[in-house]
């Protein structure tokens, strides 16, 4: 019998860089410039305000 073993990958923070666990306090969206890059954000983040950098178009925002 041979068991399969799952991996999860953990998406990042744009801002800090630090993965984000499922089910935590995070969103998500297209960034505000190009609409083609996927923004992702930390609790923390959000929180204070921490800047983030859309890595296709350089857009920055809070």
């Amino acid at each position: 019998m041979t068991e399969k073993t799952a991996t999860i990958s953990l998406v990042t923070c744009t801002s800090c860089g630090k993965p984000i666990p499922p089910a935590t306090e995070a969103t998500k969206f297209l960034c505000p410039n190009c609409g083609e890059i996927q923004i992702r954000r930390c609790g923390k983040c959000r929180k204070f305000g921490r800047p983030y950098k859309c890595p296709k178009c350089g857009f920055t925002g809070p």
